[in-house]
Order: structure tokens, then sequence, then C-alpha cells
């Protein structure tokens, strides 16, 4: 279990600061201490590399948390989530990273997708009330991912030197309408 770790641990590292195309398994298996031929025994090839680091990443979400959930303020609780993990002192995360810099590759997109629909879009559209919720959970991803990228990546100045507490006022309604119209 040891090695199965440091090849998972590795490869995190390697496609958040590289993506998918950037990462070779060679590499991956190098900052593991192995060697590329036990990195395919573990896993098979570097796709299944991929999908398990992706869903791994997304094993304990910070906005789409229990406590958010179940939270009668819940879309105040989503803005301040996002607002606070977007703040100029934090670092992105690993698992918006690994999307980020592999959204490009056909590949890495579709099991990204396959990951989100199943972890993330079904918790959301669990925690969606009403009509259409597939959709409108997609879309309060969407708003995550594009502040995400905007604030932290992109470093739009609106944004990054805003007061935390006006665009979580901001977001907030948008984040509530979404989830639960109509309360």
């Amino acid at each position: 279990m040891a090695t199965r770790a440091a090849i998972l641990r590795s490869a995190r590292r390697a496609f958040a600061e590289v993506g998918y195309d950037g990462a070779g398994v060679r590499s991956i298996a190098q900052g593991a201490g192995v060697t590329a031929m036990l990195v395919n025994r573990y896993f098979g090839s570097k796709e299944h590399l991929f999908a398990e680091v992706v869903a791994d990443s997304m094993a304990d979400p910070v906005i789409l948390s229990p406590e958010n959930i179940a939270s009668p303020t819940i879309g105040r609780d989503f803005a301040a989530a996002l607002v606070g993990l977007t703040g100029a002192e934090e670092h992105p995360l690993d698992g918006f990273l690994i999307l980020f810099r592999s959204a490009s590759s056909p590949v890495a997109a579709r099991i990204a997708r396959e990951q989100i629909e199943a972890i993330h879009q079904a918790t959301a559209s669990a925690a969606v009330r009403g009509d259409r919720a597939p959709q409108r959970a997609a879309l309060m991803l969407s708003l995550v991912a594009g502040v995400q990228m905007m604030r932290q990546m992109i470093g739009l100045r609106a944004l990054t030197e805003a007061d935390p507490g006006t665009l979580a006022e901001l977001l907030a309604p948008l984040f509530q309408q979404l989830l639960a119209p109509g309360d």
C-alpha cells in the first residue's frame, strides 16, 4: 500500500504542475521512487492513474461538504466557502489545478467529465431543490470553477482586490437561486 500511495502522491503533484499531457509515467515513477513498470502494474495505464488521482482529489470537498449541503443558509455557506478557498493567501486546490492544466487533452477531459459527473455533479444534483436539478447543479459547478479560475489563476483584480465579505454577499444569492429557488 505504501508504494501505491507514493505513486498516487507523485502523480497528483505531476498532474497539478504540468497537466495530463505534460506528465509522463517515467517522471511520476521517479517521483515515487519506483519504476515505470511498477506504475503500470498498479494502475494499468496513465489514463487509469489519472482517473484515480482525479477521483481522489474530489474525496474531501470544501464547498460541497456535508455541512454546507445540510445548512439552512446553503447559498451563503457555499459563497463563503468559495471565497475562502480562493483568497489571495490560498494556493489553488490540487484538483482544480489538475483539471485546469489538463482540460486541453481530449483524454483527460473525458476522464475529468466522467469523474465530475460521478462525484461532484451527483452530490450537487442531490443538494438542489426543485426542477432541472442536474442543469442547475452543473451551473453551480461552473460558477465555482469560473470564480476559481478568474480569482486564482487569471488574477482578475476586481476579484482579487475585492473585500471577501463583498464577494460572498454578491455570490450568495446566485448560489441560493441555483440550489434552492424560491427559498
